[in-house]
């Protein structure tokens, strides 16, 4: 180890960190008591309230794939065909990744920066103290909220999409709302649906546990919650994508 680079020793470090972090969290999650009033709270906070910047991002995010992606259907003389593209893009690949992203842009620094302030003010150790378990209080039922609400956002987010790709398309030319859906589930099967709800609950789970790892071992004052606050997002957008590629490759397997 003493001759590896800084960089690579601090990777390691925190991969070794981020697993025992992990496993405490199912050995507490499993054991009771139960947060349920704080875990039904936080499903309240990371969901709700994150549903009106997700449904803005998939409706625009909708409507402007089916504006760009029009003009290229036409030269080929397939335009007919644009609600089966967009809605096959949408549900297997756009829409969980990109509601994932904006979920890891809110919910994860928001995480990270709320549980950073309360680690350098010693609200955690107050907790500890006066004999309130804060890893099962404040971890466990954010990553469980996190992990249980992305894939309803995910859900709610493609079909407020579809609605915007239905839009774009009569822009152009009247196009019946019964004929627009029934094309796009006409041409989406199991292996469509299924593993990309699958996959954002690991989604959600990466969000939710590396938002209340980095503010959980928060330091330096407000510098570190800053910091805490942006690795967080950094770290479950990365994430994010690793899982994806992973998503994909299993997918094709099965």
């Amino acid at each position: 180890m003493a001759r590896l680079p800084e960089n690579t020793r601090l990777f390691l470090h925190d991969v070794g960190e981020i697993s025992r972090f992990v496993a405490r969290f199912f050995v507490e999650g499993l054991r009771p008591r139960y947060e349920v009033y704080e875990f039904v709270r936080q499903c309240f906070i990371i969901g709700y309230k994150s549903l009106p910047l997700a449904a803005l991002t998939a409706f625009i995010m909708g409507l402007v794939l089916t504006m760009q992606l029009r003009p290229t259907m036409v030269y080929y003389g397939v335009e007919s065909q644009i609600p089966a593209m967009v809605g096959i893009s949408i549900v297997r690949e756009i829409g969980p990744v990109i509601t994932a992203l904006i979920f890891a842009g809110k919910i994860g620094s928001s995480i990270g920066a709320e549980l950073g302030s309360m680690k350098v003010t010693e609200q955690i150790d107050a907790m500890e103290v006066s004999g309130t378990n804060p890893f099962k209080y404040l971890v466990v039922t954010r990553t469980l909220a996190a992990t249980l609400m992305l894939p309803v956002l995910v859900i709610l987010s493609d079909a407020i999409s579809l609605y915007g790709s239905y839009l774009g398309v009569n822009m152009y030319e009247k196009f019946s709302f019964y004929l627009f859906f029934k094309q796009i589930f006409d041409n989406l099967v199991y292996n469509d649906i299924v593993p990309a709800v699958i996959k954002t609950f690991f989604f959600g789970f990466a969000v939710g546990i590396i938002g209340c790892y980095k503010g959980y071992h928060s330091s330096k004052g407000t510098e570190g919650v800053g910091r805490s606050a942006n690795s967080a997002v950094v770290v479950s957008s990365v994430l994010i994508f690793i899982l994806d590629l992973l998503a994909v490759q299993a997918a094709n397997l099965l």
